[in-house]
């Protein structure tokens, strides 16, 4: 059968483009038993009519950077890499069509030359388009500009049976593959400054934000890293023509006090995830002014301060969990938040975690991370 397979794959794809998994073909800990790159929608249907014909468990894969994330499947038979899914068209208006293969870096480098940019910025390394928008990936812009699935005015799509969609109105689903997304695009700004305050607790960055974004600073970015020892940062971008970015991040700093300053520059870990391949990493929605509650809950929890970073403002931090804890253990501190959680609008889910402990947990789904 396998034979068999691997020349239907080819046929599709051509010749190059399909191949038996190797050793580095992995999907959260399983080996792929083949790889399939096709270069069209329709080749990627009719891999999917392959696949439900022949019951495989398919897993897409872009740059790679998220395959460890949500839940795990059993098995591994087929990855879908979407590596020549890649261009970008009709960009010469407010928007832009970018294949779902394309990388972030790639396009934005592609709109420079243009005074143009894509309101995305991902923290993963090479991250796709479409790994993206599946897996609702943003970095500090989606406080001025949403979340990236809510950012999509369309998509192209491929669904688990094989049919072929354009859709406006898209939510993320497990099973479809996503082909070409429409996208809004915008002029790059002038000037950028980051304004930058040490913070020693969850509740004095919750108290600080609140007073920040009561005044109208036009913040691009509020982030906040509170790691598990010392003392955290709170940091504001703004954006702009050069004379209102500069007046607005004085009035802000001096809104802040003494200890805030000014930098053409962003901190070290602007726009950088907290964690590694092998942490037990959990996304949380969160109101500002509820930070307090998440940080004290998962020291309780855990037993010492656990390091959260993320979006302080839009609501999505990352919370590293300690090495060593068992899944009974993590099941618990996620029980906890949820409960802190629940009268407060926010939410929890296991993002990613070694294969050994995501096998035995709650993992997130496509549709959790919106």
């Amino acid at each position: 059968m396998s034979g068999s397979l691997l020349a239907d794959l080819v046929s599709i794809c051509g010749p190059g483009a399909a191949r038996a998994g190797r050793p580095d073909d992995t999907a959260t800990g399983l080996g792929a038993d083949f790889v399939a790159s096709p270069a069209t929608p329709r080749s990627v249907a009719d891999l999917l009519h392959i696949a439900v014909e022949r019951d495989l468990s398919v897993r897409p894969r872009g740059s790679g950077s998220k395959i460890r994330w949500g839940r795990h499947p059993r098995r591994v038979d087929l990855i879908i890499d979407t590596g020549r899914l890649n261009g970008m068209w009709d960009h010469d208006g407010a928007t832009a069509i970018v294949a779902a293969g394309t990388p972030v870096d790639a396009a934005q480098a592609a709109l420079r030359p243009h005074g143009r940019r894509l309101t995305l910025d991902p923290p993963s390394a090479g991250a796709t388009v479409g790994g993206v928008l599946a897996m609702n990936e943003s970095g500090p812009l989606r406080h001025r500009f949403g979340a990236p699935a809510g950012q999509a005015l369309g998509v192209s799509l491929v669904d688990p049976a094989g049919r072929i969609t354009e859709t406006a109105e898209w939510e993320a689903t497990t099973g479809e593959i996503l082909t070409s997304a429409l996208l809004p695009l915008e002029d790059l700004p002038e000037a950028a400054r980051w304004v930058v305050r040490p913070v020693s607790t969850p509740t004095e960055a919750g108290e600080l934000v609140a007073q920040a974004v009561s005044r109208d600073f036009s913040l691009s970015g509020v982030e906040v890293d509170l790691p598990a020892a010392g003392s955290g940062t709170l940091a504001l971008l703004l954006e702009g023509p050069a004379d209102r970015v500069a007046t607005s991040a004085a009035r802000l700093a001096r809104q802040l006090g003494p200890r805030a300053i000014i930098q053409a520059e962003p901190p070290p870990w602007w726009g950088r995830y907290p964690f590694g391949d092998s942490d037990v990493v959990l996304r949380i929605r969160v109101r500002s002014r509820d930070l307090h509650a998440v940080g004290y809950t998962l020291r309780d929890a855990v037993g010492a301060p656990v390091p959260v970073r993320g979006s302080a403002v839009a609501g999505v931090v990352h919370a590293v969990l300690p090495r060593g804890l068992s899944a009974a253990r993590i099941g618990d501190v996620v029980v906890a938040l949820k409960q802190v959680l629940l009268g407060r609008g926010g939410r929890v889910v296991v993002l990613t975690a070694p294969p050994e402990l995501a096998a035995q947990m709650e993992m997130a789904r496509p549709e959790e991370l919106l």
